[in-house]
């Protein structure tokens, strides 16, 4: 059965709340675990964070039967971990197993020697949901508020950006992108073929290597530059040859890979499973060979709409948010709410929306977790003729640069000093974007798009609970610095009486 967290200790074994860190360390460790210790003490968010966490178990596992697994306090301290520390599974692991503070705060004493393997953490980690963190975060965001020394009636005044969040993939060509499709493709057949005896792929590594050779050609080759409109033409047939040739390698064991399928007759269930991979893969191929042929062969341009920029992880987009020297990024748009103390109240992944177009949802979200907001501060991106006016209907105060000439009405509401008050205040949701990108979204390596919004929702939580530390961390500091001046203090006077 697990348990929430083991309260009883044991021989050698260091109560949460007493465990000693580093009050000067400038490192994150330090700053999420004191969060953390901060959260435990408080019964009532402690009680109300392990009621949602005992929800990451699926409904259908018993909790009664079978092994105990780790606590959910324990997942929950690892969880925070990997965001803030912005690590791999196998640094924390090594973090885990071998680091002191962490462990105390896993609940191991000095005596104990278990070991957390490589896919316990996986596997446990994986059992957040977006919508248990999202609750999480609720909670977490509420008492962060209380040890800020915000009053529970307190008007929030919130500011509202976005900021693209990279996908783990690599640059995409239509060319790549079929080599990609085509080497599942032949390695899943090949597993295929040695599990369940399905034969015609003997060959299978000499024919990975021959497409591989010709994705490499296609991927060299460039077109001429010179002035000579005949070498500029005789490039471009070289091109087509030996895009052709490709292109007829990868039509070729495409329709040999669904003559296989069509003539496996396995109702084993990992062959199913895997059939049904690979005639994903196939789509992805078939598409891959009409682009590349209508782009190289036929001179087409793709639209937009069209093309796929990853076939592992699909739902990333090409963004291009005008950055100075970041022309583009694949991932997607994060939309993030912060509060006047810097904690992150609310957020959204945005699947093929706009700034403008997610406005009044993400406030409204807001609102319905926080009522206590009454204005919140956007940047022009945001902005739309009908967002000027919703917005208006859900806040006492909307502080959102209108696009384009000004009216003169329109000049008397932004060159108030109340407006630009709020402009000014509005960068320092800059310094929450950029801890959360120092702190696990420079890159999302989870897969998939609940693997993506997982990965974002346990962020803002990390993040949270990393801020709560700061503050313990520099109020606790600063109580020791006063008493070493009143030290030192006591010893000059001392030394002068002397």
């Amino acid at each position: 059965m697990r348990k929430c967290i083991e309260e009883q200790l044991r021989i050698g074994e260091v109560d949460i709340e007493d465990i000693q860190l580093d009050m000067r360390s400038r490192d994150e460790i330090p700053k999420i675990l004191y969060g953390l210790i901060e959260i435990y003490k408080n019964e009532e968010m402690r009680e109300k964070i392990f009621a949602i966490l005992k929800e990451v178990i699926p409904s259908h596992i018993s909790q009664i039967t079978g092994r105990p697994g780790i606590s959910f306090w324990q997942i929950f301290v690892l969880g925070n971990i990997r965001l803030t520390c912005n690590i791999d599974y196998d640094k924390l692991q090594e973090l885990a197993n071998q680091h002191q503070s962490i462990r105390q705060m896993l609940g191991h004493s000095i005596f104990d020697d278990k070991q957390y393997p490589l896919q316990t953490l996986k596997d446990n980690l994986m059992l957040f949901t977006p919508d248990i963190l999202d609750r999480i975060n609720k909670v977490v965001v509420e008492f962060g508020r209380q040890v800020a020394g915000a009053d529970k009636d307190e008007e929030i005044h919130a500011k509202c950006d976005s900021f693209p969040v990279p996908t783990n993939v690599h640059f995409p060509t239509d060319i790549s992108l079929l080599f990609d499709a085509l080497r599942k493709i032949i390695t899943l057949i090949m597993e295929l073929n040695s599990c369940f005896n399905i034969s015609g792929w003997r060959q299978g590594k000499y024919l990975l290597r021959k497409l591989k050779r010709l994705y490499r050609l296609a991927q060299k080759i460039k077109h001429s530059t010179s002035k000579d409109e005949k070498k500029r033409k005789k490039r471009r047939k070289l091109i087509k040859e030996i895009y052709s040739t490709y292109l007829e390698l990868a039509a070729v064991l495409v329709e040999r890979a669904k003559v296989t399928l069509n003539n496996s007759n396995s109702a084993d269930p990992l062959a199913l499973s895997s059939v049904i991979i690979i005639e994903h893969f196939i789509k992805h191929a078939e598409r891959q060979i009409d682009q590349i042929t209508r782009r190289v062969l036929e001179d087409e341009k793709i639209p937009h709409s069209e093309k796929v920029f990853s076939i592992f992880e699909e739902h990333t987009e090409w963004l291009s948010k005008g950055k100075a020297g970041v022309p583009q990024v694949l991932g997607l748009n994060v939309c993030v709410i912060t509060d006047q103390y810097g904690f992150i109240l609310e957020h959204l992944v945005m699947q093929k929306e706009t700034d403008s177009g997610i406005a009044v949802k993400i406030i409204r979200n807001a609102i319905a977790k926080f009522p206590n907001i009454t204005s919140c501060s956007f940047d022009k991106g945001f902005h739309s003729p009908q967002n000027q006016i919703d917005l208006v209907k859900i806040l006492n105060k909307v502080y959102l640069p209108q696009k384009g000439r000004l009216s003169e009405a329109r000049k008397e509401v932004e060159y108030s000093d109340d407006f630009i008050d709020a402009c000014k205040k509005h960068s320092s949701i800059e310094a929450s974007i950029a801890c959360l990108i120092n702190h696990g979204l420079d890159i999302c390596p989870d897969h998939g798009i609940f693997g993506f919004k997982r990965y974002v929702g346990l962020a803002m939580v990390s993040r949270n609970i990393h801020h709560i530390g700061h503050i313990i961390q520099q109020r606790k500091l600063r109580k020791l610095q006063k008493e070493e001046k009143k030290k030192r203090k006591a010893s000059l006077k001392l030394q002068k009486a002397a």
